[in-house]
């Protein structure tokens, strides 16, 4: 399955910015790349390599931003049940698919969903 050169770079703008954020680490659990905060994740950003279709599941709690997601082309609750609890899987690959902008922008919510108030404290004092 080959993976389109845009939604590559939407990924990897997305995988960029999610690092890039106070306390960010990079993770493989279950071989997909994760993004961690204090141990915990908060966004999935699966696998590039284009084994399986690319996309990002990320937390939103916020009800207008979390339907807003579910709205974007094959956007689902995510599995495990990991849905009940406001998580969202969005491809990347569909035409009409979020930009990265606003892909960054639910990563960032989904960070302040899981992150420590010290690190939210140190990414509102970096803006």
């Amino acid at each position: 399955m080959a993976v389109s050169k845009s939604a590559l770079k939407t990924w990897q703008s997305v995988h960029g910015f999610a690092l890039g954020l106070p306390g960010a680490v990079e993770d493989f659990p279950w071989g997909d790349t994760v993004a961690k905060v204090n141990k915990k994740v908060f966004v999935f950003l699966g696998v590039d390599d284009g084994s399986y279709p690319l996309g990002i599941t990320v937390k939103l709690k916020d009800e207008e931003t979390h339907a807003h997601a579910l709205a974007a082309p094959g956007a689902e609750p995510a599995g495990y049940g990991l849905g009940r609890h406001g998580w969202v899987n969005i491809p990347l690959e569909p035409k009409g698919a979020p930009n990265a902008e606003l892909l960054c922008e639910w990563v960032e919510e989904s960070y302040r969903a899981i992150a420590p108030k010290r690190l939210i404290a140190e990414l509102d004092a970096g803006r």
